[in-house]
């Protein structure tokens, strides 16, 4: 009987004893994880935030290049516009001319001189636009000329139309008009020649001769500038 009983409180004192140990590794497991299992709730948000910022920021990067396209756009539409407003400019002054609102009489006059490069050779097209006071009504015919002053092995020479023009105009670009016309041709500058200015000569048939002195560089951007002979023919 003392036996039996001293087994029972031995298999008691062992169950306590397996119950004592479960509950130590409980805890002491419960006291390791509790930091880990934070420390993992910390790292889950810390990556949300991550993620985020990293859209933000592409969100701005998309932004940013958005902006420089609509940007690099704008300042191309700018430009553009300004071109045409230039051309606007030039178109009223022309018109202006024709009409002649202030009701002065006014002759013969050149209008614009533009010179552009003939790619892969020494040539270069010659536009030069003619005009009269619409208010005259009188048709108006003759000739122009240019000659073309530089420099060549160091000493300023001039070309005249006939080393410049094409044989079948030797007398020079043709011009018959009532309000307005514009004449073409082509000139050849020696490789070893340097143009600095145009001296334009215009002659009407039965009128006063006049000329136009400008600038190669004006002559090129479309924008004469005179230096002399400023002054209308009147036929």
């Amino acid at each position: 009987m003392s036996a039996i009983a001293g087994a029972a409180c031995g298999g008691g004192l062992a169950w306590l004893g397996s119950l004592l140990a479960v509950a130590v590794l409980v805890y002491a497991f419960g006291v390791r994880s509790a930091p880990a299992a934070a420390d993992h709730k910390q790292q889950r948000a810390a990556l949300a935030e991550i993620g985020d910022l990293k859209q933000q920021v592409a969100n701005l990067q998309r932004a940013g290049q958005v902006n420089e396209v609509a940007t690099n756009a704008l300042r191309g539409t700018l430009a553009q516009r300004e071109k045409e407003l230039s051309a606007l400019r030039s178109n009223l002054g022309f018109y202006s001319r024709l009409v002649a609102g202030n009701g002065q009489r006014q002759g013969l006059k050149l209008q614009e001189v533009k010179l552009q490069p003939i790619a892969g050779s020494r040539g270069w097209t010659l536009i030069l636009s003619l005009t009269q006071n619409a208010k005259r009504g009188d048709e108006i015919s003759g000739h122009a000329t240019v000659a073309v002053e530089g420099m060549r092995k160091d000493k300023v020479v001039t070309l005249d139309w006939p080393a410049l023009g094409d044989g079948a105009q030797k007398d020079g670009l043709p011009f018959r008009f009532t309000y307005f016309q514009q004449l073409q041709g082509t000139i050849m500058l020696p490789a070893d020649f340097r143009p600095t200015r145009l001296r334009i000569r215009v002659d009407p048939a039965g009128g006063e001769t006049f000329s136009r002195t400008v600038a190669w560089g004006a002559a090129l951007s479309g924008n004469i500038t005179t230096a002399e002979g400023d002054r209308d023919a009147q036929p």
